[in-house]
């Protein structure tokens, strides 16, 4: 596959990243494609509290262990800049940080939220590259309430019936 020059300069992509699975992986993939640098907000510990996730969530140095390691096995991490994120705004409200946002379509209306204040603030609206949900084998999203239910595997494979 030729390598074409990305897009942007700077997007911003976020999430928990908890049971890091094939929809975080492609999510991000498609920030790397879209965008020269990547700059990932994820969550912190208080901020997945404040989320009311239906399930427990690992703390976050696991998860940023393994998002890290995903990166250095793609050759990516000097690409990526990861930040704590404490509310959903991160780092997207500051003049010129950011020109696009990486979002999956569940999270979508967030995105949304953010331009709307961005106008608010006199800023630019920011593009806006939505990632449909990736289908378990049962054609139901990959979700990582889903796996810690034990419902589905990080690849979407079907666990029980």
């Amino acid at each position: 596959m030729p390598r074409h020059k990305p897009k942007f300069k700077t997007v911003a992509v976020g999430g928990t990243f908890d049971e890091f699975h094939k929809g975080h992986r492609t999510l991000l993939l498609k920030a790397f494609e879209v965008g020269e640098r990547v700059l990932i907000g994820l969550c912190t510990d208080d901020f997945v509290k404040k989320l009311g996730k239906p399930h427990v969530v690992a703390p976050y140095e696991q998860r940023l262990e393994e998002l890290k390691a995903f990166l250095g096995e793609r050759g990516l991490i000097n690409r990526a800049e990861i930040i704590p994120l404490d509310d959903v705004y991160g780092v997207t409200l500051s003049p010129g940080c950011v020109e696009a946002l990486v979002v999956s379509r569940e999270t979508e209306p967030t995105a949304i939220k953010i331009n709307e204040e961005r106008r608010k603030r006199g800023l630019a609206p920011l593009a806006i590259i939505v990632v449909e949900m990736v289908p378990a084998e049962n054609h139901v999203p990959i979700s990582t309430t889903r796996i810690r239910m034990g419902e589905i595997d990080r690849e979407g494979r079907l666990l029980k019936t």
